[in-house]
């Protein structure tokens, strides 16, 4: 979850971190949490012998919430340690706009970090940018995902066994297994709750595309002026085929159909106060931007969580 402003990341494969659990609810609450009055995170907060007793979980679920909290923005490394995010303090903060994580709106910020931003994450933004299929198995995407990340990093040496296991990671996160394990194993994933990706048989996936009720207009439009500020940051207009089908485009990374573009962009002027505008004439459609500060883009976030 963090601001537009800060620094776009370097694109790097990576396949590792998560100890092979998906993201659960209040993993993110418990970094958090670790944080001082001014934001800062010891760095042995996740590593001293005191580290599963503070969490409540084994040492490598302590290992596991740490590179998520990373992977979605939640706190960032600092020379020190680690620093809180400022839209994670917004949201996460006691008396905040979603303090335990128990909103779509916090849930779908942490699906766009992950398949939209990829920090820590390649997996997530190569399964919803890259993969067309209309179904899929594991087995079939460990090839084109060895090669996507040979091409992203050639000097880095990644097993296979590792790319099975981040992608496997990553498919159980949207669509988890139905039974056996431990239930901490097994509890509903965080990112479960979207309804993204469906398991159609038994190791058979599919997306499902389509207008995402939980999806609010203010997570949609954040992620558009994030998407924007990277993509195309010194353009004043973005044409709707970029917006819907672009890599890393809420059209791509959210699975929205094309009425379900149109109508999210129709309704940016009443949601943004004419900052951000969509035109549709002579068969040119586009979306029209204003300065936006950071003040406009907070209110996008809060209006989600109204």
């Amino acid at each position: 979850m963090a601001t537009i402003e800060a620094r776009t990341q370097g694109r790097t494969a990576h396949f590792s971190g998560h100890e092979t659990f998906p993201l659960r609810q209040m993993w993110l609450k418990k970094a958090y949490d670790q944080a001082s009055d001014g934001g800062h995170i010891r760095k042995s907060a996740f590593s001293d012998e005191n580290a599963i007793a503070s969490f409540g979980v084994g040492k490598n679920m302590v290992a596991s919430i740490r590179h998520w909290a990373l992977a979605c923005g939640v706190m960032y490394e600092a020379d020190d340690g680690y620093r809180i995010g400022g839209l994670a303090r917004e949201i996460l903060q006691d008396g905040g706009l979603d303090p335990y994580a128990e909103s779509p709106s916090t849930t779908w910020l942490a699906h766009w970090q992950l398949a939209g931003r990829c920090f820590r994450s390649t997996t997530w933004h190569w399964l919803f940018n890259h993969v067309t299929a209309p179904t899929f198995t594991r087995q079939e995407l460990e090839e084109p995902l060895e090669r996507y990340a040979r091409e992203l990093d050639p000097k880095h040496r990644l097993s296979s066994s590792t790319i099975s296991r981040d992608l496997e990671t990553c498919l159980r996160s949207y669509a988890p297994r139905a039974a056996g394990g431990s239930p901490e194993d097994f509890a509903e994933p965080l990112l479960g709750e979207l309804g993204l990706l469906q398991e159609v048989h038994r190791g058979q996936y599919a997306f499902r595309r389509g207008p995402k009720a939980s999806l609010h207009n203010g997570i949609f439009a954040y992620a558009l002026v994030d998407f924007w500020n990277r993509e195309a940051g010194g353009q004043s207009a973005l044409a709707f085929e970029t917006v819907a089908y672009a890599e890393g485009s809420p059209g791509r990374v959210f699975k929205l159909d094309e009425e379900s573009i149109a109508q999210r962009l129709i309704a940016l002027s009443d949601l943004t106060a004419k900052r951000l505008e969509w035109t549709d004439s002579a068969g040119l459609r586009q979306v029209h931007r204003k300065h936006l500060s950071r003040e406009d883009i907070k209110t996008m976030i809060r209006r989600a969580y109204e």
